[in-house]
C-alpha cells in the first residue's frame, strides 16, 4: 500500500473538509466562550451548531443553504414544543408520536429530507424532557437559534469564497474509486485467483461507485454555476466528471474468458504484463482523483505512454513466435484486450490534458448535451406524495412506525428511577442514529455502535485519568472532532469510536471529575438504546430484502434490454443520438447497481428470510455480465466502422428475444406463449467463418504480418470480437431467461 498516497486522498477528501468546517465552526466559539467563562451557560450554541452542520450534505449549494434554513426552522419548531409541554408526560408520548412519524416520514423527499427529519428528532430527543433547559425556555431557544444561525453564516462565507471546492472534491473521489475498480480488475490477470470472489468485489465496487456517481450528478449538473456559466473553472470540472463516466465504461467491459485465457496464456508473462500495467494505470487514475481533489495541477507519475508501447511490443512479440492457424482467435482476444487497455490509456493521458488546459483557451470547451437530462429526479414536495405513503405497504410508513416505537420504547426505559438512568436523551438519540429502513442495515451499524462505543469509552476514560494538561485535552477533543465528522459516512465504527471521545472530553470540560458517571451512562444507554433497536427492527412490521427483489430484477432486466437494443441499432444503422446512448448507459448501470446493493443487504437478514439466495445470486451475476458485454459492444459506437459482415437485425432478433421473453417471464405476461413459439432467428454471419478460414490458410502459408502499429487492428480482428461479445451476450441472456423461470417456479 501507497501511504503516502492513501495520506493525501484522505486530508483532500470532502469528507475531512466539511469535518474540518464543521469542528471549527464548533470549536471557534467554544474557544471564545471558554475564555470568559460562559461556556456552561453558553453551551446550546455549539450544541446547535454540530447538528446543523451535520445536515450539510453534499449538493448544490442553493439546495444546501435552503435546507439549512429548512433544518434551522424544524429544530426550533421541535425545540419550542417539547420546552412548552416538558412537565405534561401525556403531551411528551403525542409529541413523539407526531414527531417520530412526520419527521421519519419526509424522507420521501429524498435522502437530504431524511437527514433533516433525523436530526431534528436528534434535537427533540435532547429537548424532550427538559434536561437541557438551562435557561428560561425562550433564552435557552435564543442561544440554540445563534448557534445554528453562525453555522449557516459560516457556510455561505465558505462557499462564496470556494464555489468549486465541492464539485471538485466530489469529482476527484469518483477518479479514485474508478482507480480501485481498475485494481480489482487487473487481478483477473494473474494467476490462480479466484474469480468468483473477484467478480463479488467487482460488483460491490459498482454499487459504491453508482452512488457516488449520482451525488456527484446531483451537484454538478444542479449546481447553475457550473452548468449554465462559461468559466473555465466550470467548464473544466465538467468535462473531467463526463470523462470519468466515460472511463468507467471503459473498465466495466468484460468480453473476455478468464479461465481461457489464463489457459492459453499463463506460461508466456504477457499477462502478468498487462497486471502491473493495469496497477499502474491505476495509480494515474488515482493521482488525478488527488489532484481534482486538492484543486492543483499535477502531471503523470510515470511515462505510462512509454509503458504501453512496451505492452504492444510483447504483445508483438509474442505473436511473431506463438501464433498459429489453431490459436488465431485467442490472439485475437488477446489483442482486443490490449486495444482496450490502449483506449483506457488515451482517456486517462485526456483527462490530464483537460486538467492542465490553458486557462485562457478552455472557455471553448463544451459538452453538446443536454445536462438536466443526466440529474438525480427527486420527489417533488407536495402533500399528496406525503399521503401516498400512509400504508403499510409503504416501506417509509413501516420505517416511520418502527422509529416512533422505538423512541416511546426509549423514552419509557428512560423515565424508569429504579435504573437510575443519569443521561436518559442518550437511549433515544442512539436508536435514532442506529436504526434504518432495512433489517440489515441497522443490525450492521447495532454492532459498529456498540465496538465504537466501547473501545471509544475505554479509550476516553484512559484519556482522562492520565492527562490533566487542558491544552492537550483540546489538542485530543478537536482532532477526534475532525476525525469523527470525517469518518462518519463511511467508517462508521471508527465515527463512533472519535464520536465517544469527543463527548466524554466535552463532559468533562464542562463539569470536571465525573468520568466515571460519564462513562456508566454511556455504556448502559448504547446497550440498553442496541437492545431496542433490535427487537423493534426486527418484529415491528419489518421490510426484508427479499421484498424488493422482483421489482429491482425487473428494473435491470428491462434497463439492460434498452441499453442493448440503444447499442446495437446504433452499430446497425448508426443514427442514435448520443444523448439517448448516454441516458440508457446511466439507468442500466444505475439498475445493476441498486439490484447488486439490495442482495448485499439481504446477506444480513434472517436466514428464514433470504428467499431464493442462490437463485438471486445467478440472476444479480448474470445481469452483471449483460451489461459488462453491451458495455463492450458499445466500444464500437463511436468509431465510425461499417461493420457489414456481421447480421446486426439478425442478432438483434436472436438476444432481443430472448430479453424479451424473460421480461414476459418475470411480469407473467400473456405473450411468453407468443415468445415462446415465434421462428428462431439465426444471424447470416457465414462470411465472417469464410474470412477467418482464409486468414488461417494466409498463416499456414507463413504470411503472419509484422505490423507493430499500436493503434492499427485489423478489421477481421474487430469484426470477430464483435460476434464474439453477441455470442456471448446471447448465452448469457439465454442462461438469464432460465434464472427467471427457475424464480418464477419456486413462487408456485
Amino acid at each position: 500500500m501507497n501511504y503516502s498516497s492513501e495520506l493525501k486522498k484522505f486530508i483532500t477528501s470532502q469528507h475531512i473538509n466539511s469535518a474540518v468546517r464543521i469542528t471549527f465552526a464548533i470549536g471557534i466559539p467554544s474557544v471564545i466562550f471558554a475564555y470568559f467563562g460562559i461556556l456552561k451557560e453558553l453551551f446550546l450554541f455549539p450544541l446547535a451548531t454540530s447538528f446543523v452542520g451535520l445536515t450539510d450534505m453534499p449538493g448544490p449549494y442553493i439546495r444546501r443553504r435552503n435546507t439549512l434554513i429548512l433544518t434551522i426552522l424544524c429544530f426550533m419548531l421541535v425545540m419550542g414544543v417539547a420546552g412548552i409541554f416538558k412537565d405534561y408526560p401525556f403531551f411528551i408520548f403525542l409529541e413523539i408520536i407526531v414527531f417520530g412519524m412526520f419527521f421519519t416520514l419526509i424522507g420521501v423527499f429524498g435522502i437530504r429530507l431524511a437527514a433533516v427529519g433525523g436530526l431534528t428528532l436528534v434535537v427533540f430527543s435532547i429537548f424532550v424532557d427538559g434536561q437541557f433547559f438551562h435557561h428560561h425556555v425562550l433564552i435557552s431557544m435564543a442561544i440554540f437559534l445563534a448557534g445554528a444561525l453562525w453555522f449557516l453564516l459560516v457556510f455561505v462565507v465558505i462557499s462564496t469564497i470556494q464555489p468549486y471546492k465541492l464539485a471538485g472534491q466530489m469529482i476527484g473521489e469518483n477518479y479514485l474509486e474508478l482507480a480501485n475498480f481498475l485494481k480489482i480488475k487487473s487481478k483477473f490477470y494473474l494467476k490462480n485467483q479466484d474469480n468468483d470472489e473477484l467478480y463479488r468485489a467487482v460488483i460491490a465496487k459498482q454499487v459504491v461507485i453508482k452512488n457516488l456517481q449520482e451525488d456527484t450528478r446531483e451537484v454538478v449538473f444542479k449546481t447553475r454555476k457550473i452548468v449554465n456559466e462559461s468559466t473555465t473553472t466550470s467548464r473544466l470540472l465538467m468535462l473531467s466528471f463526463l470523462n470519468s463516466i466515460d472511463l468507467y465504461e471503459k473498465l466495466l467491459t468484460a468480453e473476455n474468458d478468464y479461465s481461457k485465457i489464463h489457459k492459453i496464456f499463463d506460461d508466456e508473462n504477457i499477462l502478468e504484463k498487462i497486471h502491473d500495467f493495469l496497477q499502474v494505470l491505476a495509480n494515474e487514475i488515482a493521482n488525478i482523483g488527488i489532484s481534482l481533489q486538492s484543486g492543483i495541477k499535477t502531471n503523470p507519475i510515470e511515462d505510462f505512454s512509454l509503458l504501453m508501447e512496451q505492452l504492444h511490443e510483447s504483445y508483438f512479440q509474442l505473436k511473431m513466435k506463438s501464433m498459429n492457424p489453431d490459436n488465431l482467435e485467442d490472439f485475437m482476444a488477446l489483442r482486443i484486450i490490449i486495444s482496450r487497455i490502449n483506449e483506457i490509456t488515451k482517456d486517462i493521458l485526456a483527462s490530464y490534458e483537460v486538467m492542465n488546459q490553458d486557462l485562457s483557451s478552455a472557455k471553448s470547451l463544451s459538452t453538446g448535451l443536454d445536462l438536466n437530462q443526466f440529474a438525480p429526479k427527486s420527489e417533488k414536495l407536495n402533500l399528496k406524495v406525503l399521503s401516498n405513503h400512509f400504508s403499510l405497504q409503504s416501506s417509509h410508513f413501516r420505517h416511520a412506525i418502527r422509529i416512533t416505537t422505538a423512541l416511546i420504547i426509549g423514552y419509557v426505559i428512560s423515565q424508569i428511577s429504579y435504573l437510575g438512568i443519569g443521561h436518559s436523551y442518550w437511549i433515544l438519540i442512539t436508536s435514532l442514529a442506529i436504526m434504518r429502513p432495512a433489517y440489515s442495515t441497522t443490525k450492521h451499524r447495532n454492532l459498529l455502535r456498540l465496538y465504537g462505543t466501547i473501545l471509544g469509552a475505554i479509550t476516553a476514560y484512559i484519556i482522562l485519568i492520565t492527562i490533566q494538561n487542558g491544552m492537550i485535552l483540546l489538542g485530543i477533543f478537536i482532532f477526534s472532532m475532525i476525525l469523527c465528522f470525517s469518518f462518519l459516512k463511511d467508517k462508521y465504527a471508527w465515527a463512533v469510536f472519535f464520536m465517544t471521545i469527543y463527548i466524554f472530553l466535552s463532559f468533562n470540560f464542562l463539569n470536571p471529575g465525573k468520568v466515571n458517571i460519564i462513562f456508566k451512562d454511556r455504556i448502559i444507554d448504547t446497550v440498553i438504546a442496541g437492545i431496542v433497536v433490535f427487537i423493534t427492527s426486527k418484529f415491528v412490521f419489518p421490510v426484508w430484502e427479499h421484498s424488493q427483489n422482483l421489482n429491482l430484477m425487473k428494473k435491470s432486466l428491462l434497463a439492460n434490454y434498452s441499453y442493448f437494443n440503444t447499442v446495437i441499432t446504433q452499430l446497425n444503422t448508426g443514427n442514435i443520438p448520443i444523448q439517448e446512448y448516454k441516458m440508457k448507459r446511466k439507468d442500466a448501470i444505475i439498475s445493476l447497481a441498486n439490484l447488486s446493493d439490495n442482495f448485499q443487504r439481504m446477506l444480513s437478514d434472517p436466514e428464514n428470510k433470504q428467499k431464493k439466495m442462490e437463485i438471486v445470486l445467478q440472476f444479480v451475476n448474470t445481469s452483471h455480465l449483460i451489461t459488462a458485454y453491451i458495455a463492450s459492444l458499445s466500444q464500437y459506437y463511436a468509431t465510425n466502422k461499417q461493420f457489414s459482415e456481421i447480421d446486426f437485425d439478425g442478432w438483434k432478433k436472436k438476444i432481443g428475444s430472448e430479453l424479451q421473453l424473460a421480461i414476459a417471464i418475470l411480469n407473467q405476461d400473456q405473450s411468453i406463449f407468443e415468445l415462446k413459439n415465434s421462428p428462431n432467428n439465426e444471424p447470416e454471419d457465414e462470411i465472417l467463418d469464410k474470412l477467418l478460414v482464409k486468414r488461417k490458410n494466409e498463416i499456414i502459408e507463413n504470411e503472419i504480418y509484422d505490423t507493430r502499429d499500436p493503434n492499427r487492428i485489423t478489421h477481421l480482428t474487430e469484426i470477430i470480437n464483435i460476434r464474439k461479445i453477441l455470442e456471448l451476450l446471447d448465452d448469457v441472456a439465454v442462461q438469464l431467461k432460465k434464472t427467471i423461470a427457475l424464480y418464477k417456479n419456486e413462487e408456485k
